[in-house]
């Protein structure tokens, strides 16, 4: 579910035994993924919230960096209805710790608060997970050190590569953009912190 571009899904048709669906809502990631997919992929253009599957009609249904633009509720309770008996949901997302230590906070100052409210802490997900009816769900952690050249990190600001930048002004873009151009470092060093969550159909 959120396929993107489909790197993930044509990773996961390559090793899977499996018929690998894509979904996503929009049509240009779609056809970006269409292109790039290995024969086998199916695909289908529906939002989370709404999934055009019979009941039960996957063992597996897989998110990468995707629940924090979802009504994750009605998309969780989506998920539940379309696994079968014992299926499994399972998604990575970013742990507000990264939201915390995030290298562009320094840049654009609105970034931190504005993540905090989309990318919920393990508790909630925990939760929204059980009231949508997984039997079971867990949490796991996992920490990751990446470094970025200068002027890598200058083109992913300036391709505005992340959507939060859509949820920033077009003032505070710009500063950010200037202060950085003028005093970041020839390397970037920072954290990905992530959540695995892993949740269990009855």
């Amino acid at each position: 579910m959120g396929c993107g571009t489909g790197r993930f899904a044509a990773a996961l048709a390559e090793r899977a035994y499996a018929k690998v669906w894509a979904v996503d809502s929009s049509p240009e990631m779609l056809e970006i993924a269409r292109a790039r997919a290995p024969s086998g992929v199916r695909f289908k253009q529906a939002s989370a919230e709404r999934l055009p599957f019979k009941d039960g009609w996957f063992e597996r249904a897989l998110m990468t960096v995707v629940v924090h633009v979802l009504d994750r509720p009605r998309a969780f309770a989506e998920l539940r209805r379309v696994l079968g008996a014992g299926g499994r949901l399972v998604f990575a997302t970013f742990d507000p710790a990264h939201v915390h230590g995030y290298w562009l906070n320094r840049y654009f100052p609105s970034m931190r608060e504005v993540d905090l409210a989309r990318f919920a802490p393990a508790d909630v997900l925990l939760a929204e997970l059980r009231a949508a009816g997984f039997a079971e769900a867990r949490a796991l952690r996992h920490s990751r050190r990446k470094r970025i050249d200068r002027e890598t990190a200058l083109e992913r600001i300036r391709g505005r590569h992340i959507s939060t930048f859509d949820l920033l002004s077009e003032d505070e873009i710009e500063a950010g953009l200037a202060q950085a151009e003028a005093d970041l470092p020839d390397e970037v060093e920072y954290a990905l912190e992530w959540l695995v969550v892993i949740a269990s159909r009855a």
